[in-house]
């Protein structure tokens, strides 16, 4: 047997003993991972931010002096236990469908009379000052911890909504010419020590709608499923969503039917 041949057969062993490890290497990896989601998950602060949030909701603010308490999220004014896992859904008095972002920027002008201007001063903070929006966001959706997700999915709009969020998930432009689904499309992706769940099927759409809103430990802050969505966006190198457009919602509510029966883990702790 000549060099060339025992140099050619000592690499095809080595690529079959790397591929043969390759899947067990790959099943410790991620239990390591889960481990390490697991300790960040017990260390979560995100309760701070619900008892802000909760501070927030009776505080009397806005020309009219009056606080949110009175705002109804779906199931009755002022009603805010399970009210989040019954999101984004159909309002008679906006003639919208409206996820809980859009939704308390409605009961800020009309309860409170701020204006659009003052409401959406500041909707995504940092973590030197987070944002009222997040503080209001992380109380409401902890009142439905357990909650199985119940999307609004039977009136015309509704339906037309969860349509339009479907399109809008495979839809493909930009300069990079992706989509959601370029991420969320198939199994086995990840992005560093995240796992990508198809979020374009129901088990994969409940693993991750449920734990948003989440808090960010990379970032110490607690992130909202608008500036979820707006941060894939920015990732996919599309144009800015404006927040509370009938495309964030609608790409919302395609998620959130999805993830119906599941219940509510949030607010989740992300990586």
């Amino acid at each position: 047997m000549t060099k060339r041949s025992l140099r050619r057969g000592a690499v095809t062993t080595a690529a079959l003993i790397a591929v043969a490890a390759a899947p067990a290497f790959a099943q410790d990896e991620k239990k390591e991972i889960q481990k390490y989601q697991q300790m960040i998950a017990e260390g979560s602060p995100a309760e701070l931010w619900e008892l802000s949030g909760e501070e927030l909701w009776t505080k009397k603010q806005g020309p009219k002096n009056a606080s949110l308490e009175g705002c109804d999220l779906g199931l009755g004014a002022g009603k805010v236990k399970g009210a989040y896992a019954h999101l984004p859904r159909y309002f008679k008095d906006t003639g919208r469908v409206m996820d809980l972002e859009a939704r308390l920027l409605y009961c800020m002008e009309t309860l409170q009379g701020r204006s659009d201007k003052d409401a959406r001063a500041r909707l995504f903070g940092n973590a030197n000052k987070p944002s009222e929006m997040e503080f209001l966001v992380a109380y409401i959706v902890g009142q439905s911890r357990g909650v199985p997700m119940a999307a609004g999915a039977s009136h015309p709009k509704e339906k037309e909504a969860f349509e339009m969020g479907k399109a809008l998930f495979f839809y493909r432009a930009g300069p990079w010419d992706f989509s959601c689904a370029s991420c969320h499309g198939e199994e086995g992706k990840r992005i560093r020590m995240q796992d990508l769940p198809v979020l374009s099927e129901p088990p994969g759409a409940r693993k991750a709608y449920t734990t948003w809103p989440a808090y960010r430990v990379s970032n110490s802050q607690l992130k909202t499923m608008q500036w979820r969505l707006n941060d894939c966006y920015r990732q996919m190198r599309f144009p800015e969503p404006t927040f509370g457009s009938d495309a964030t919602i609608a790409l919302t509510h395609y998620m959130a039917v999805l993830a119906k029966g599941a219940p509510y883990a949030g607010p989740g702790t992300k990586r």
